[in-house]
């Protein structure tokens, strides 16, 4: 997978981070700083994390892989998590879920790990497919991290200021670029 595909694939996952990140903010009552830095460093930390994972884990099934039956079979399975998980957001977007909101002084950290696991499982799924497609992981792992650090302060910020109406426009959006991506595999490597 080239860096553009790469990039479209892992924007659109940071796109549900990104509305993870606008409904805390929205709920916040003052965005500080030292509390941001430590949030989006500890984000970025955990997607670079389960990224690697992902492709640790692919890497170990896909061992001895060297038929091209195999080799295919790995793409078909990368292009189905992309196209699923892109259903899955934009599922999340025509789902809407309500959120009550209200000022609240400062994050949980509870409630923070139990956002971040459902963000990692996604982005696990992610890893997995970049080690099925042998994609260059360091590329990735760093436009993981800044795209991250990126989502989570420009995310709190807009729902601070905003609220969290554009969480929709995220998820759609990130659905859309994940089902990009999942067509990109099928085009350029199962239909080649």
């Amino acid at each position: 997978m080239n860096i553009v595909e790469a990039l479209i694939v892992i924007l659109g996952i940071s796109l549900d981070v990104f509305a993870v990140m606008e409904c805390q903010g929205s709920m916040v009552a003052k965005v500080e700083k030292k509390q941001l830095l430590i949030l989006s460093s500890s984000l970025a930390v955990g997607q670079v994390a389960a990224l690697g994972i992902g492709n640790i884990i692919s890497v170990l099934l896909c061992k001895s892989r060297r038929q091209v039956s195999e080799i295919f079979l790995a793409q078909v399975i990368a292009a189905v998590i992309f196209l699923g998980l892109g259903i899955y957001l934009l599922w999340k977007a025509w789902q809407n879920e309500r959120i009550i909101e209200h000022r609240e002084e400062k994050f949980h950290v509870f409630q923070f790990v139990r956002l971040y696991v459902k963000i990692g499982i996604l982005t696990l799924l992610i890893g997995l497919a970049f080690g099925f497609l042998e994609s260059n992981m360091v590329i990735i792992l760093m436009i993981s991290a800044i795209l991250t650090i990126l989502v989570t302060i420009v995310g709190i910020y807009t729902g601070y200021r905003l609220g969290f109406e554009h969480k929709i426009k995220a998820y759609v959006l990130g659905g859309i670029l994940l089902i990009l991506g999942g067509l990109d595999v099928i085009i350029s490597r199962i239909f080649k």
